[in-house]
């Protein structure tokens, strides 16, 4: 996050040592105008606001606004495989920019909420100049009131402690396969499935997992049953499978979406099954594949 702030404050070449010392200004300034306006902009209600916010002294606001360069916006909608039709949701959306771009360049529409309606405004303003206004709704919302069922993606540039509150929403409310897109922070123990580094920027993606956790009444290609227990940690699954007249054995898997792969048993050679979670089953992914499993 320090070299992605730095390289949105425009430091670069010609600046030379004179980068710091404006930085340090800027961040004295920007500290004393805090105080005066009643340390606004500091709460976990929202990440980003504007100088005029700031300078109004509004107290529900969190940090300066600071937008997400154009090369980073590309690179998380492309992560997050946005696709035309999609609704995605952009919370703490500031300017708005990677929602009109989601809806410009890959068809998108959606949503953006901001505590800040100068910032608002300013999203609204853009969406019209670009001819997406028709695709995309600005609202001055609080993002952890939000609904956000309905999402195929959701996209932020938040904080540590903003995402681990979201965390928990975002993992009950979106359905399995939706795709989760943060610049600059992850979201702790539950580790992305996907990571890149664009300039000086990290962004992060991850794929709702369906919920497997539980014991599933299990058939084998050969017909014989079993039960199959499952733990399950974010994406990660294990447990054991038993079956009649065996020993149990060791249970690996993951899940992205409501696909999931499971390793039965330890060493190679074990079957390695490939399937979907779904209503209460898991089916094999390929047709002509006989096993599954019931809750």
């Amino acid at each position: 996050m320090v070299d992605d702030r730095r390289e949105i404050l425009g430091a670069g070449a010609g600046w030379g040592p004179w980068v710091p010392r404006l930085a340090a200004a800027g961040l004295t300034l920007l500290i004393g105008l805090s105080l005066l306006t009643g340390i606004s902009c500091l709460s976990l209600n929202q990440t980003q606001c504007s100088i005029s916010s700031l300078l109004n002294g509004r107290e529900d606001l969190d940090v300066p606004y600071a937008g997400t360069r154009p090369a980073v916006v590309s690179r998380m909608l492309e992560m997050a495989a946005v696709q035309p039709g999609d609704q995605v949701i952009d919370l703490g959306t500031g300017d708005g920019r990677i929602l009109i771009a989601a809806a410009r360049e890959r068809g998108a529409r959606g949503i953006g909420v901001d505590l800040d309606p100068a910032l608002i405004d300013a999203a609204r303003g853009a969406a019209r100049q670009s001819g997406v206004a028709d695709r995309v709704e600005f609202r001055v919302e609080n993002l952890f009131e939000t609904t956000l069922s309905q999402a195929d993606v959701v996209t932020m540039f938040l904080l540590p402690e903003v995402n681990l509150r979201l965390r928990p929403r975002l993992l009950g409310e979106l359905r399995p396969g939706a795709r989760i897109v943060s610049h600059a922070f992850d979201m702790g123990e539950w580790r992305p499935d996907e990571t890149a580094r664009v300039g000086g920027a990290w962004v992060y993606r991850w794929t709702v997992p369906a919920r497997a956790a539980g014991t599933w009444r299990f058939v084998g290609e050969d017909g014989r049953e079993g039960v199959l227990r499952l733990d399950q940690h974010f994406q990660a699954v294990s447990g054991d499978l038993q079956t009649e007249g065996a020993a149990p054995v060791l249970v690996t898997g993951r899940l992205e979406g409501e696909r999931i792969a499971l390793e039965i048993g330890a060493g190679d050679g074990e079957p390695r099954l490939a399937g979907i979670v779904r209503d209460g089953r898991i089916v094999p992914v390929d047709p002509a594949m006989r096993w599954r499993a019931e809750r």
